[in-house]
């Protein structure tokens, strides 16, 4: 399938979404957030459409934004239908809060004339009311059938340029959900812990479900949702697929948990370490440890490396210690030899 050109399914490359969280109808604020999400690695960017203001911006978010984008819309379905028309690549709906049956139908027909996408989405917190009982006894048995529902009602008007997502709001839950519809539709899944917290928190439960998801060939394109700044939700999206080999390794920074050994203050150099290794954008893994017992080990199998002890630290280029200097110096002797072999410099 192809939301806008970006391949989702069939054995594409896992698709990394995020959700701004401006208001819609303030273009610049808008598009300075989907370009910040797309540098980040974001594929595909939802915007919310929650009403007239929002869709009148839409053409021009469309015509800005580096990809394709996909309208968020609930209650009203002229606001899905008004947002294809201005260019999304696709509409995300819940069919049971969209207005009934034949107000679906002229969303369907809406996307069927622009090529467009529907996302069938269904969460815990919004199952049609006949499931609730179900839900208390089987809330993963819920989500499925409430998408399947949907999923048959699409297929009744003959569309079947479909997403799906089955989320909730417990980690275990979305993946026994998830797990069922792989096994029960033949549409790409979109993934996500909903409502997953923090970003401490709600990184945490959204690698463990997603991680076990995709570890079992389960999902097509993921989301972290976490409150705060959607960037952040990208970047960890992309962490848990590169820890899963899943996508390009890119800049990763390997350090110690530091211990009674410790010898140098080494957090403060870890984190400064991978902020400059992400601006850099090198795929390039980076050890930072922090004492004489495992730490000159590690650093000689990364890429980069640096070990301290008491004072001072030594830096390692591709497996081999290649300078010695005082820990204050660390950081910029270390970034001094990275730059140097991939500028052309010696040692290259």
């Amino acid at each position: 399938m192809a939301v806008g050109g970006v391949l989702v399914g069939g054995g594409a490359p896992v698709v990394v979404q995020s959700m701004t969280n401006t208001r819609t109808d303030d273009v610049q604020a808008t598009l300075s957030q989907i370009r910040a999400l797309v540098t980040a690695g974001a594929g595909l960017v939802r915007v919310a459409v929650p009403g007239t203001a929002a869709v009148a911006a839409m053409a021009e978010l469309v015509k800005g934004s580096p990809v394709p984008l996909i309208a968020d819309v609930h209650f009203d379905h002229t606001l899905a239908v008004s947002a294809l028309e201005a260019g999304a690549a696709g509409v995300r709906i819940n069919p049971g809060n969209i207005g009934g049956r034949e107000k679906i139908r002229v969303v369907v027909e809406a996307a069927r004339e622009r090529n467009a996408v529907i996302r069938v989405g269904v969460n815990s917190g919004s199952l049609q009311r006949d499931l609730r009982n179900m839900e208390a006894r089987d809330p993963a048995g819920a989500l499925v059938e409430s998408a399947l529902r949907y999923c048959a009602l699409m297929e009744a008007f003959d569309f079947r340029a479909l997403k799906v997502s089955a989320k909730s709001s417990s980690p275990m839950v979305t993946v026994a959900a998830n797990r069922v519809l792989a096994e029960r539709i033949p549409y790409p899944l979109h993934l996500g812990v909903t409502e997953a917290g923090t970003r401490w928190a709600g990184s945490i439960r959204s690698a463990v479900a997603l991680g076990v998801l995709l570890s079992q060939g389960v999902g097509d394109t993921i989301r972290v949702s976490l409150t705060g700044d959607p960037v952040e939700e990208v970047r960890t999206a992309l962490e848990i697929l590169r820890t899963l080999d899943l996508a390009p390794r890119g800049p990763r920074v390997i350090s110690c948990p530091t211990c009674g050994r410790t010898e140098i203050d080494l957090e403060p150099i870890a984190l400064e370490v991978e902020r400059r290794l992400e601006e850099l954008g090198l795929e390039l893994e980076v050890a930072v440890m922090g004492c004489r017992v495992n730490g000159p080990g590690e650093a000689a199998k990364a890429d980069f490396g640096i070990a301290g002890g008491e004072g001072e630290g030594v830096v390692f280029a591709k497996g081999r210690p290649v300078r010695k200097v005082a820990e204050a110096d660390l950081v910029e002797a270390l970034f001094a030899e990275i730059v140097s072999r991939h500028a052309g410099g010696p040692g290259c």
